[in-house]
């Protein structure tokens, strides 16, 4: 009796094929792609093409590492190949959070998508039910989110402001439905929904 015998060449002799990496010059890197530098992911936020009297050209690039948050401005010889990673920006409404794991819905394909509590950083803080934010993938995997420069959030903790008081600038500390603590102005209550710049989050009115 003879047995068939198969073999995978990709997981056996040969590696697991790869498609070949981007690699263009320094010279043609461009404001919001996304590059590896020390392998990690850097966004490209600004480049300077620069040639000093006799000297070989090259590019200033003022870049931010994707993973850290860390700015750093790195100099290139014009010649220079540097490895652009893919990227793809993808709007989702954010669910639930159960611990340090935060998931996420795609509206246009329904998948379910978990951010850690250490990727979001503070962007944790502004994130409700339904709430929509974009996310960026680089190489398929979630790495950075970006979220609305404002959000509506309810008031679950405050103190009565002191009757007479109505000094303009006079504000209390105000607890929110996803545990930030924000200044509000004396008038606002417990209930109340308030807008919040997730900038710095500050108090910008009442919704």
């Amino acid at each position: 009796m003879t047995r068939l015998l198969t073999v995978d060449l990709f997981t056996t002799q040969n590696p697991p094929f790869e498609p070949n990496p981007v690699m263009p010059a320094a010279n043609d890197i461009r404001r919001g792609q996304v590059i590896k530098f020390n392998g990690e992911p850097h966004l490209v936020m600004e480049t300077q093409h620069r040639t000093p009297g006799n000297l070989r050209a090259f590019v200033q690039v003022k870049m931010r590492n994707l993973r850290y948050g860390k700015a750093l401005d790195q100099r290139f010889a014009s010649t220079d190949t540097i490895e652009v990673l893919a990227t793809e920006k993808r709007t989702l409404e954010f669910s639930y959070a159960d611990r340090d794991a935060f998931a996420f819905i795609d509206p246009d394909t329904f998948d379910q998508i978990e951010l850690s509590a250490e990727l979001l950083g503070d962007s944790k803080h502004y994130l409700t039910a339904g709430g929509k934010c974009d996310v960026l993938f680089v190489d398929d995997k979630p790495l950075t989110l970006e979220l609305p420069s404002t959000v509506e959030l309810k008031v679950v903790e405050s103190s009565d402001g002191i009757k007479g008081d109505t000094a303009s600038n006079v504000q209390k500390p105000a607890k929110l439905e996803t545990g930030l603590v924000v200044q509000v102005p004396l008038f606002i209550k417990e209930g109340e929904i308030i807008k919040v710049s997730t900038e710095d989050g500050s108090y910008l009115g009442r919704a």
